[in-house]
């Protein structure tokens, strides 16, 4: 079994609802309108273009199994979701976890436990502070393939 990780830096939004009952979305983009009900991170450092050879390559693997811990301050959120040898990870600037198993370039992972409507009040409430940091750990796991 081999792990691998990536980090990710973004921020929070005064528009940010987390409502979204089939995903959530981080995303490079500074404006969100309320209307973006699934995305809970902006200004992010890294989209799916940006993500290491490494990473991407385990992620792909059908064995794979991402564990997303999302915090802002003292509020923290996890979630697990698998991979697929399906995913590009070529988007320039969203990242999506997806409930069901959609993919397309946007896709991050699929078959997630948890999505935008599932975050606590408190941890929502934290970002929709403009001035939230906001750190993403991705770590992947996928058995060796030879």
């Amino acid at each position: 079994m081999s792990k691998v990780k990536e980090i990710i830096h973004a921020e929070g939004h005064e528009n940010i609802l987390s409502t979204n009952k089939t995903t959530f979305e981080v995303t490079k983009d500074g404006h969100l309108t309320r209307r973006g009900d699934c995305i809970i991170a902006v200004n992010a450092d890294k989209a799916g273009a940006e993500l290491s050879r490494e990473f991407k390559d385990a992620l792909q693997s059908s064995s794979a199994r991402l564990t997303i811990t999302i915090e802002a301050d003292t509020e923290k959120e996890i979630v697990n979701a698998s991979g697929h040898p399906r995913l590009t990870l070529t988007h320039p600037t969203d990242l999506v976890v997806r409930r069901s198993d959609y993919v397309c370039n946007r896709t991050l992972a699929i078959h997630a436990n948890r999505v935008a409507r599932n975050f606590s009040e408190a941890f929502v409430k934290r970002l929709q502070d403009p001035k939230q940091p906001v750190l993403i750990t991705l770590t992947v796991e996928a058995l060796r393939q030879f």
